[in-house]
């Protein structure tokens, strides 16, 4: 029998394998979230509800049916965080630490596995790379928790209670989990810009990519050089896309709430909501005002702000920052009658502009064929489901408030979007792939009216 499962396993492309273990990762969840001790006195638990937990965690969303304050015991919390470390540093970022603890050699099929968990092209150095990933978002949640848990001591009645909450709010900004244990986002601290300015630069941390925090790390480190260091085109374009977004939604979201939410509104009121809203849509989900209290064009905006998502090799989903880029600068560059696309002195390459196509094509369908369902089951307006939808495609946790009323096949419906969310659009394209080989003959090419 074991031997059969082996054999099995080998001719499951790497891609598959991947799968295989966020599902399973999925059932270990739901029977940890599901046991006695994780739940208050009293509180109801249906399998259904778990299984969405786990898959909203895992995939570190933070879509919840329920109240987690108001469900999960201490013991829950912790088993909670501990699932959203799984979703946000990766299963193969922590298997790999696994691996060298254990002192087992990593071979050729694990380093295929790391490089397709995180979406890398090449098998140099991955081993290196995880274990800093390991590090990297361990210590960025330390630094956050001591911070908030600090901070939080002029809330809370009991310093235990201070440092819970702020462990659990570090791990879940820095996963851009988007889960709390406030009961209300962070709405209660919707005027305190310490917490929030933490909370930012965590959801930052976490969702501009891991190889972008590895880079400004040697860019720091190697200062004192005579050589100057080069960051790779993928930081450049990653950083600037971050940059560009998150002005584009500060200044996007203080036109279009100026004569309503932030009509009676201090400016700095106003700065900081604006700032936060466009900062936690790439996948942070963690929210200092209900989104309910915004126009229709805001939630519209902040829905495709979700749709595209955090960066690539990131805790966030969504089509990602590049692949909205590339997009876009090929169709600037074809509009001008130009067949290269090029930034930052390089060209893209043709295989990377016809993925950022691909990906954004399907989740186009997606998302759009999940908006159709969910109008058809659901009962919610087209506005909160187009929310809901990307929120779940983004994995980003925003909601109008419609997740706890989703009818079971709704619920199926945003689990399958936040799955393939967190494992990306090409992985589950691949899924179906299998072990190709290379094409052996081509037909003549022939030309077609386009447009």
């Amino acid at each position: 029998m074991l031997q059969k499962v082996k054999e099995r396993s080998r001719q499951l492309t790497s891609v598959q394998l991947i799968v295989l273990f966020y599902l399973t990762a999925i059932i270990i969840a739901t029977t940890l979230l599901s046991l006695p001790a994780a739940h208050k006195p009293g509180v109801e638990w249906h399998f259904i509800d778990g299984l969405f937990t786990a898959v909203s965690a895992i995939s570190v969303t933070g879509l919840s049916v329920f109240s987690v304050a108001d469900t999960f015991s201490v013991i829950g919390v912790f088993l909670l965080a501990f699932v959203l470390q799984i979703g946000g540093i990766g299963i193969m970022a922590l298997g790999t630490f696994i691996w060298v603890i254990l002192g087992k050699r990593i071979g050729l099929k694990e380093r295929q596995l790391i490089m397709t968990d995180h979406n890398r092209t090449t098998l140099s150095g991955l081993v290196n790379l995880m274990l800093q990933i390991f590090r990297l978002i361990l210590a960025i949640e330390a630094f956050g928790a001591f911070v908030l848990g600090t901070y939080f001591t002029k809330y809370f009645d009991t310093w235990q209670e201070a440092y819970l909450q702020g462990f659990f709010a570090s791990v879940s900004a820095t996963t851009n989990a988007g889960f709390d244990i406030t009961g209300a986002s962070l709405v209660p601290f919707a005027n305190d810009y310490f917490v929030q300015f933490i909370i930012m630069i965590l959801i930052v941390l976490g969702s501009i990519g891991f190889p972008v925090l590895i880079e400004l790390k040697e860019f720091l480190t190697h200062s004192g050089s005579e050589i100057p260091y080069r960051f790779s085109l993928f930081t450049k374009l990653t950083s600037m896309t971050f940059l560009v977004l998150t002005v584009l939604g500060v200044v996007v979201i203080l036109l279009l709430e100026f004569s309503f939410f932030f009509q009676d509104k201090a400016w700095h009121e106003t700065f900081f909501y604006a700032l936060f809203q466009s900062i936690t849509t790439k996948s942070g989900g963690l929210s200092t005002v209900d989104v309910n209290e915004f126009t229709s064009a805001t939630q519209l905006f902040l829905s495709g702000m979700m749709f595209i998502g955090a960066s690539p090799s990131g805790v966030g989903g969504g089509i990602r920052t590049t692949t909205f880029a590339i997009v876009v600068l090929t169709i600037f560059f074809f509009a001008k009658g130009n067949s290269a696309v090029k930034i930052f002195g390089r060209e893209i390459h043709e295989a990377d502009i016809m993925k950022a196509f691909v990906v954004t094509s399907v989740a186009i369908l997606l998302c759009g064929t999940s908006v159709i369902i969910l109008s058809v089951t659901e009962t919610a307006s087209l506005i909160a489901i187009i929310f809901e939808v990307s929120s779940a495609f983004g994995t980003t946790g925003l909601s109008m408030g419609i997740t706890p009323t989703l009818s079971a096949p709704g619920k199926i419906v945003i689990m399958i979007l936040m799955f393939i969310g967190r494992i990306g659009l090409l992985s589950f394209l691949f899924i179906i792939r299998g072990n190709t080989s290379a094409d052996k003959y081509h037909y003549p090419k022939e030309r077609v009216i386009i447009g």
